[in-house]
């Protein structure tokens, strides 16, 4: 396993489409590990293979305390959703950044485990939060994106101030 790269806003390869995976094999299954290890080192409690530079349809989702409830989601499509919550959000590529965004209430979710078995989740509350942000990735889209214009222009100009002094 191996602790990788988490690419900030406002960098473009996070607009980039995740594309599905064809086959669940050993390489897909060393990135859903290397994902979960990057997140918990971050910390964080989901993160997107996109988020890495990896344009593949993987997730990984981890909301207990303990850092023990693991939930591995490949090629994750919401196929019902209802109601509405609104909740602050944060991103590990967009540090220090959290803002309120409205998302689906309730969820349920489709997608293949780390074995390649098709599952169906049903999630509410900080787990279908969660799930809704990290897909999102996997379209190209943060979610500072769903703020107004002027919001949005302050943090990527926040951000590209941090990237510079990092450097």
């Amino acid at each position: 396993m191996a602790i990788l790269n988490i690419i900030h806003y406002p960098d473009e390869r996070l607009h980039t489409v995740a594309i599905p995976v064809v086959e669940v094999n050993e390489g897909i299954r060393s990135l859903a590990a290397d994902l979960a290890e990057t997140m918990y080192a971050a910390p964080g409690i989901g993160l997107a293979a996109t988020q890495v530079n990896v344009h593949k349809q993987v997730i990984v989702v981890d909301i207990s305390e303990e850092r023990n409830c693991l939930q591995v989601f490949i090629n994750p499509q919401i196929i019902a959703s209802e109601g509405k919550t609104e909740r602050e959000e944060g991103c590990l590529s967009v540090p220090g950044i959290y803002e309120k965004v409205t998302r689906a209430e309730r969820i349920t979710v489709k997608a293949l485990d780390v074995e390649g078995e098709l599952f169906t989740l049903k999630a509410e509350g900080l787990l279908a939060t969660c799930i809704q942000h990290e897909i999102d990735h996997l379209k190209g889209k943060v979610f500072v994106e769903y703020l107004s214009r002027l919001k949005l222009n302050r943090i990527r100009q926040k951000m590209v101030k941090l990237m510079r002094e990092t450097l």
